[in-house]
């Protein structure tokens, strides 16, 4: 993964340089725009793999984030970027990577995607009748590689799933 993470900040500093040479010229609607289509497209494509990792790697990526909302926002490099980020409407990259795991296992367990995603969540339904039976939790299959197997997303998503305060 980290070759990827490696690729994937290259790719969006160096589309980063390019749009700051051209930042004064689009309206703020058309460059925001353009910061999505170039940079923030690819911070999200393929990302959801990095859920579980070391926190370095996911931290590259919020780098290229925080540079292009100060490009978005025309800040300098020492300001504070949390509240720009809150200003821009824009989750943290960890956030990101969870909440899009979170609204594929929704999906899933309410069967609005296609059956073979559908079939990695299995509903938790206790034989008798317990306080549990109430809260939608998801069943979590055992694994057996410590490394990959609790990132993988039939295991990943349910854990993610069951995390979540129960309204």
């Amino acid at each position: 993964m980290k070759k990827h993470v490696n690729s994937v900040c290259k790719t969006a500093f160096y589309q980063l340089r390019h749009l700051a040479t051209i930042r004064r010229f689009p309206s703020y609607q058309n460059f925001e725009i353009l910061v999505h289509a170039f940079v923030t497209s690819r911070l999200d494509y393929c990302n959801s793999p990095l859920s579980g990792l070391p926190q370095n790697l996911p931290q590259k990526l919020q780098y290229v984030q925080n540079s292009a909302a100060r490009l978005l926002s025309f800040t300098w490099k020492t300001e504070h970027i949390t509240p720009i980020l809150k200003e821009l409407h824009w989750m943290p990259v960890a956030v990101r990577i969870e909440f899009k795991i979170l609204v594929l296992v929704f999906k899933a367990y309410h069967g609005i995607v296609p059956r073979y995603i559908s079939d990695m969540i299995t509903k938790y339904e206790p034989t008798r009748s317990l306080r549990s039976s109430s809260k939608r939790l998801i069943v979590v299959p055992r694994y057996n590689l410590k490394t990959y197997g609790g990132r993988a997303f039939p295991v990943n998503g349910p854990m993610l799933g069951n995390s979540l305060p129960t309204v």
